[in-house]
């Protein structure tokens, strides 16, 4: 354990000077989070038929209707700022108006 009045090693100082990395942007289908959140509440809706007709009512079953309906609310409220923000709203999320065409 060190006390208090010890004194932690300096990091090591930069004798050149580097010019800040730019980082290249994503392409265009990589971007995109439609296809994801899609596939995503496809899964939860596919859980849930399989588990309304193996084990209707149960634990899973539940698990599935919630994930389907949190990833239907999640991509209307998606779909509601991409629309305000191409409406030029001031509250909307900036940056997604290019997305989706």
């Amino acid at each position: 354990m060190t006390e208090d009045s010890a004194r932690t090693p300096a990091s090591p100082a930069t004798t050149t000077a580097e010019a800040p990395r730019t980082v290249p942007a994503l392409p265009r289908r990589l971007a995109q989070p439609t296809p994801v959140v899609l596939a995503g509440t496809g899964i939860w809706l596919a859980g849930l038929v399989l588990f309304a007709v193996t084990a209707p009512g149960g634990f899973e079953f539940w698990t599935c209707v919630a994930g389907f309906v949190l990833g239907l609310t999640g991509y209307g409220v998606f779909r509601w700022q991409r629309n305000a923000s191409r409406r030029g709203s001031r509250g909307a999320w900036k940056g997604l108006s290019g997305l989706d065409g």
